[in-house]
């Protein structure tokens, strides 16, 4: 039989957290706070809910720390392959327009967005092009379409293009694909368009991939009227490896190739 509480005891208020504990569902708790003062019985129940808690807490840290040592399985699958696909090769001459190419009726429509050539500079700048400036009473065409602009005053490959041999076997324009870009019109080797069976090659290494001979043809540079975002201040011819699935963005992802040198590239795919 439990003792009645005293007449002191019965009129205190219980605390807050033998409220708690008392309605609380974590087992043991409400032995530890319950009413009455320290016994033998209510210190087993503190011990063991005390040592359950740190072993809990225990538990906690392990697995934390454990996560964070970040273990892992790495499966590897090595396939021989004899044959592999050859990538796309996409070149763009850094000049984006040849300067006996352009007329006054290209000045005054692309002039001012491709040249940063303002209407009273024409003149101007058609004499820094070796030409003659543009006849009395000239009046523009009345359309203007910016592709073929590109593809009548852009390089051509078949200007370009000196020497071309994939794996030894000669290759030449009819082996690319016109594409346009940001620098212009350019040209991509392997491009796999229109349905065309794509290159493969059984190892790397010299006589295996793509050997080009390029004319830069510098002398079609034109002049450096003003800075501007897509002013060119180099010469040579920009390239850009890639798959045949990916657009080439040859602006941003393509290196240079500088006249007057060999370059070499060597690449790897990875999955």
């Amino acid at each position: 039989m439990k003792p009645h509480p005293g007449p002191e005891e019965a009129r205190r208020p219980a605390s807050d957290i033998r409220v708690f504990a008392s309605s609380c569902t974590l087992h043991g708790l409400g032995h530890v706070f319950g009413p009455g003062g320290l016994t033998p019985r209510r210190g087993l129940w503190a011990a063991a809910v005390l040592l359950s808690l740190a072993t809990f807490l225990y538990q906690v840290a392990e697995r934390v720390r454990y996560y964070g040592e970040f273990h892992h399985e790495t499966a590897l699958d090595e396939r021989e392959s004899h044959r592999l696909t050859f990538p796309a090769v996409t070149l763009c001459n850094i000049n984006p327009l040849r300067r006996s190419r352009l007329t006054p009726n290209d000045l005054h429509w692309a002039g001012p967005a491709l040249l940063g050539v303002e209407p009273a500079e024409h003149a101007a700048f058609l004499r820094a092009l070796g030409q003659p400036p543009a006849p009395p009473g000239f009046m523009p065409s009345p359309t203007f379409d910016l592709a073929r602009l590109y593809s009548r005053a852009g390089h051509s490959l078949e200007d370009m293009l000196l020497d071309c041999r994939y794996r030894g076997w000669p290759c030449g324009p009819e082996n690319f694909t016109v594409v346009f870009t940001r620098m212009g019109q350019c040209y991509t080797f392997n491009s796999g368009a229109n349905g065309a069976e794509l290159l493969t090659t059984p190892k790397g290494g010299m006589g295996n991939g793509l050997e080009i001979m390029l004319d830069v043809q510098q002398d079609e540079y034109l002049p450096v009227w003003r800075d501007m975002e897509e002013t060119p201040f180099e010469v040579g011819i920009r390239v850009q490896i890639h798959s045949q699935e990916e657009p080439p963005t040859i602006d941003q992802l393509g290196f240079g190739a500088a006249p007057g040198y060999q370059t070499f590239v060597s690449c790897q795919q990875q999955q």
